[in-house]
């Protein structure tokens, strides 16, 4: 399959620009001048599979952040070699056949630099480890408040805690390892932060980043404190690399064998305090790993974080390899070691191909009986690696085109007029400039319209606060003016009570004052004359001979509260209204006075009365004088009526005697 390498070169530093040229499928395109923002954005559409520049140090710093940016598969490749051993460009250039005009012109150094690189030449610029980050939080922020925030926050930490279990779930299904630390809250999940141990590459569709929701997953790939450069190696050699088994003793000194998958012996070595990434480069030298092989179980971590660098099988023995079993494997291979881990490392690989042997002489079987022959490697390969050995038996030869077909293809092709087909591409080349042009505009205006949305959004969130405070603002004001008039009304009566109660202390210190001289006589207020109101009086302070009443409201009264009134010898009754007769004549017969609210003053506050003395004495003298005038008219009438009806009785029976002489 063809690739697309992207070559760059710096035209100036400030601002930064660069010369940009691509190669695909044999076919050069200058495509101009870019920025370096205009650059990622050109990297990011095209996802190029190399990124080629003769020293990626020019780009300063800006280096790491390109490196970021770099789509998921695209590599960048120092063309110039490993730091410390960078060879000249153009040296490079002449060494592999390639024709170079202006050499300060930056489009010709971009040109060289891709068309080394599809040659294979330059090595690889490692910036991460094979660890990748991904934090799961929420995705938007709560806001300064509102009427369901708690409710919102509670359900986006339970939105999170689904994620973080799906994600652990789908790692777990894969069997790929990680650590993960999670902060509850809300009986859900704030955030939670896996690290995985694995490429990027390897979580390709198993776990996608999210963006723009309630919850937002980051997938972070964690950076390497300096750059491993790995030599590039062009397509060709790639696929031409010869299968192997390997075995990995790791330590402080680690130990490499390799087996061929009919068992031969390939390599052995050993070396202190020797890099991962050396390791990896010194496998990838050897050819590409279906297998790598420990002695121990379980496998230690650096095993299979190698084995996922190269998607290769894992294989582990049921228990660890004793000495003994280690030494007799070795006579049975006849093969010396130089250390104990080279020992190891071999006898891990060895063990792994004893239990694929009987499946690999199925296949050699299989094939030799079938009479295919040349490409036996390859499917054994795919055959350790899943397939069945029919699948892998057509996938070979699907693969493997006849040259007769590829003759005819190409006498075709020649044959045919290629004129109106490259008068298309060109037309078609121009709609896609056109349509990428087109691409950025819409995008620079759907990044505008994002930021409207946002601003929007800020705004209804800001105006939907400020509602809701004017809102709960004329609540508070509508309760407290409630609350104003409530208290007005309050101290109007309380005002009212006060003033009254002034009055009455008033008149109550006076009515004392007056008492304590002498000069006023208390006495007891009765509001209705019943014998209920009697009988209270009578428990609170008695009715006594000589005390004076005063009701209020007499109406209703009978003969028998007179009766028992005229009983206590009260002194006087003093009433605001007329007695009914019938209290009125009882109370006359026991000879109480009766007074009425006209005949003398009366100062009363609440359940307390006073009258002056001296008026109290003269009413009441004037009350028992015009009674006992009244009783002297009634006996003088009484008189002259007796008289009256005696002269009458004279007078008849004068008559009457003076009717009977004649």
């Amino acid at each position: 399959m063809p690739i697309l390498v992207v070559g760059i070169d710096i035209i100036s530093e400030e601002p930064k620009r660069f010369a940009v040229v691509s190669w695909f499928n044999g076919k050069l395109i200058k495509h101009g001048e870019f920025t370096f923002y205009k650059l990622i954005r050109f990297i990011r559409a095209r996802k190029p599979d190399i990124v080629a520049i003769d020293n990626i140090h020019e780009l300063g710093e800006y280096l790491r952040k390109f490196i970021r940016t770099l789509p998921q598969g695209t590599k960048i490749v120092q063309i110039t070699g490993r730091p410390g051993e960078q060879r000249p460009l153009w040296g490079l250039a002449k060494e592999h056949g390639i024709r170079v005009g202006d050499k300060f012109n930056p489009y010709e150094e971009a040109k060289v630099c891709a068309l080394l690189a599809t040659k294979g030449i330059g090595y690889e610029v490692l910036a991460f480890e094979d660890e990748v980050i991904i934090k799961v939080s929420r995705g938007r922020s709560q806001g300064k408040g509102g009427w369901s925030q708690d409710r919102y926050r509670r359900r986006v930490h339970n939105l999170i805690q689904n994620k973080v279990r799906e994600i652990e779930e789908s790692l777990k299904k894969a069997n790929i390892p990680f650590d993960i630390e999670i902060k509850e809250k809300d009986q859900g999940l704030e955030r939670g932060e896996f690290r995985v141990y694995a490429s990027r590459e390897e979580l390709a569709g198993l776990i996608k980043p999210m963006r723009g929701g309630d919850v937002e997953v980051r997938i972070r790939p964690v950076e390497r404190k300096t750059f491993e450069f790995v030599p590039l190696k062009s397509e060709r050699a790639i696929r031409e690399r010869k299968s192997v088994i390997v075995g990995l003793d790791p330590g402080i000194t680690v130990g490499i064998a390799a087996l061929d998958l009919n068992g031969q012996v390939l390599t052995t070595y050993s070396e202190r305090n020797m890099a991962i990434s050396d390791v990896i480069k010194f496998i990838s030298e050897i050819g590409h790993p279906i297998i790598i092989s420990t002695d121990v179980n379980p496998a230690p971590g650096l095993v299979e974080k190698i084995a996922r660098s190269f998607k290769a099988l894992l294989f582990v023995p049921r228990e660890s390899l004793k000495v003994e079993e280690k030494n007799e494997l070795l006579r049975n291979l006849g093969v010396t070691v130089e250390d104990d881990h080279q020992r190891d490392a071999l006898t891990a690989a060895y063990k792994a191909y004893l239990r694929l042997k009987p499946k690999l002489d199925h296949v050699d079987a299989k094939l030799r009986e079938l009479e295919i022959g040349g490409k036996g490697e390859e499917i054994k390969a795919l055959v350790v690696q899943g397939y069945n050995l029919g699948e892998a038996i057509l996938k070979v030869k699907e693969k493997e085109k006849p040259k007769e077909e590829i003759r005819a293809a190409e006498e075709k092709e020649a044959s045919l007029d290629l004129g109106p087909y490259l008068e298309k591409i060109k037309e078609l080349e121009k709609t896609i400039e056109f349509l990428e042009k087109e691409n950025q505009e819409l995008r620079a205006m759907i990044e505008e319209q994002r930021k409207i949305i946002e601003n929007l959004e800020t705004k209804i969130a800001t105006y939907d606060e400020k509602i809701r405070e004017k809102i709960l603002r004329t609540k508070e004001i509508e309760a407290k003016e409630k609350r104003i008039v409530y208290l007005e009304k309050e101290l109007r009566e309380a005002k009212s009570i006060i003033e009254k109660l002034s009055k009455d202390l008033v008149l109550t210190k006076r009515m004392h004052l007056l008492e304590l001289k002498g000069s006023a006589v208390p006495i007891k207020v009765i509001e209705n004359l019943t014998w209920k109101e009697l009988e209270e009086l009578e428990r609170s302070t008695s009715i006594k001979r000589d005390d004076v009443l005063y009701i209020l409201n007499p109406a209703g009264a009978g003969r028998s509260i007179g009766e028992h009134i005229s009983e206590k010898r009260v002194k006087a009754i003093i009433s605001a209204k007329p007695l009914p007769n019938v209290i009125y004549e009882v109370l006359k017969e026991n000879k109480i006075p009766v007074l009425y609210e006209g005949e003398i003053e009366v100062k009363r506050v609440d359940e307390f009365a006073i009258v002056d003395r001296k008026e109290l004495e003269k009413a009441i003298e004037e009350k028992l004088n015009q009674w006992k005038e009244e009783e002297k008219q009634k006996e003088v009438q009484e008189f002259l009526r007796l008289v009256e009806e005696y002269r009458l009785e004279r007078i008849k029976e004068l008559k009457k005697k003076a009717d009977e002489e004649h």
